[in-house]
């Protein structure tokens, strides 16, 4: 079987952006571009990652190479091969850089075996796939032992680093020593924080990018309300008839019109919300670092204390369709657990959402409605190392009420484009905070639109695309 997988990728054109970002901006980008393609000619740029479905990353990359390769820039993106117990290991290297224990398991040698044993494989097919003077940009700890390999064929190898914590620890730093026989090598490494730069990175090699949403995706395009209201109906997410005429379109990204025709899997007492229900919604990868139980109980507790009549929806893919995500079910099943511990009252307003994921720009498009829709996004994360969903609901004029930490503070301006939780395991102050927002619809609109606007000016794909262009044109010179 191969051990690579490229993920087919089409193109579009920047042009699109005028109108949405200042014209200076737009030209800028299109000239950077056409030199671009003078720099990169008869060379590949390639992304690697371990999944082409769930995650900030699989996210951010077909619309960045379908702009890119608009360009005339032949940009590829590639995912690696890996079994449960390589994924089990990149898991724990996942929790331990955002300074977590995980399933406690060690970092030892034999799961540095299991890690190498597995990335050779995946090393030897892409040696034969690339030539000096490409440029291949490894994502997350998951591709960082391919480096060596890379880098001994003349290739320029960038690690794009994800993930980080902002304070140093002891699981902080196990996660590092597994990884920094591979990362020395590597000549330049891409963090979304400086903060999250370990210091044998640190010294000059490192540049600092801010990820970024598509606003023409289907998890980002505009939606009309009866299209919100029909997607969310014919799923299974709200109550009633959809309106007429019950066509649950989006537009995909290849232009063509489509509709969500697969419903979610919900685990509910009683009926759905009604349209008028004002809803608070996480949606996330059943992860416990996103801490769905802590939303679960923070919620619980907000309905019990006050009148408000909300519900709250806890959605994420389902748990079979990430393959390197091994704690997916397990997560879900605590939730699960969680939720029937709840009082029977409690219980009928929060609802368990498996969202579809055979068809991702389906999926994106009931993500796009559901958050829409949503009177409060929340994203209560223990630890983050960016946080989309944060900028998605922004870009949506959605309010955000999203713990104070990783790159959700790079986001946010607390009280002014969204609300921070100071301590993402206080369920005393997100149950006040979040009753704060569902009391006052003038203010949360406020916050909505001042949130948009942000998101307009600093987390849109052009800009990213710009800052990589200046990178690589540095690497090349």
């Amino acid at each position: 079987m191969s051990a690579l997988r490229e993920v087919r990728v089409g193109a579009r054109s920047l042009e699109r952006f005028r109108g949405l970002v200042d014209d200076g901006s737009l030209d800028e980008a299109l000239a950077l571009g056409e030199r671009m393609r003078g720099l990169l000619a008869k060379r590949v740029v390639w992304n690697v990652n371990s999944t082409a479905v769930g995650g900030g990353v699989a996210e951010m990359l077909p619309p960045l190479l379908a702009y890119t390769r608009a360009l005339g820039i032949d940009t590829r993106w590639l995912v690696i091969h890996g079994n449960e117990d390589f994924f089990r290991v990149t898991k724990r290297l996942h929790h331990a850089l955002h300074g977590a224990g995980g399933d406690g398991s060690e970092l030892g040698e034999r799961e540095r075996r299991i890690y190498e044993e597995t990335l050779r494989e995946n090393a030897a097919e892409l040696s034969e796939m690339t030539q000096a003077g490409d440029i291949v940009l490894l994502h997350d700890p998951q591709t960082a032992g391919l480096g060596p390999a890379l880098a001994e064929r003349g290739v320029h190898v960038v690690w794009r680093c994800h993930i980080g914590h902002d304070q140093p620890g002891s699981e902080v730093e196990r996660g590092w020593r597994f990884l920094e026989p591979y990362l020395r090598v590597i000549p330049h490494y891409v963090f979304s924080r400086e903060a999250y730069v370990p210091e044998f990175c640190d010294h000059g090699k490192s540049t600092i990018i801010t990820p970024s949403i598509d606003p023409f995706s289907p998890k980002n395009q505009e939606l009309p309300e009866e299209a919100i209201r029909t997607i969310l109906v014919n799923t299974g997410l709200l109550e009633g008839p959809p309106p007429e005429p019950g066509d649950p379109a989006f537009v995909r990204d290849d232009g063509t019109p489509s509709r969500v025709s697969r419903c979610a899997d919900v685990i509910r007492q009683g009926r759905p919300p009604g349209w008028e229900t004002p809803l608070v919604v996480q949606v996330s990868r059943w992860d416990p670092l996103k801490d769905p139980v802590g939303v679960l109980r923070g919620f619980a507790q907000m309905i019990e204390d006050t009148p408000l009549r909300a519900e709250l929806v806890l959605a994420g893919p389902n748990v079979k369709a990430v393959a390197d995500d091994p704690e997916g079910a397990a997560v879900f099943e605590g939730v699960t657990a969680a939720w029937r511990e709840l009082s029977h009252g409690v219980r009928g307003r929060i609802h368990l959402a498996s969202l579809p994921t055979r068809d991702v720009q389906e999926n994106a498009a009931i993500v796009n409605a559901l958050q829409r829709h949503a009177a409060v996004v929340v994203q209560k994360s223990l630890h983050e190392g960016f946080g989309l969903t944060v900028t998605e609901a922004m870009w949506k004029g959605r309010p955000v009420l999203a713990s104070a930490v990783g790159g959700i503070q790079d986001q946010i301006v607390d009280g002014e484009s969204g609300v921070l939780l100071r301590n993402p395991a206080d369920l005393d102050a997100f149950a006040r905070l979040l009753a704060g927002l569902l009391r006052d619809p003038e203010r949360a609109a406020q916050l909505g639109a001042a949130g948009r606007e942000r998101v307009r000016k600093h987390f849109l794909g052009m800009g990213h695309l710009l800052r990589y262009a200046r990178l690589f044109a540095e690497i090349l010179s």
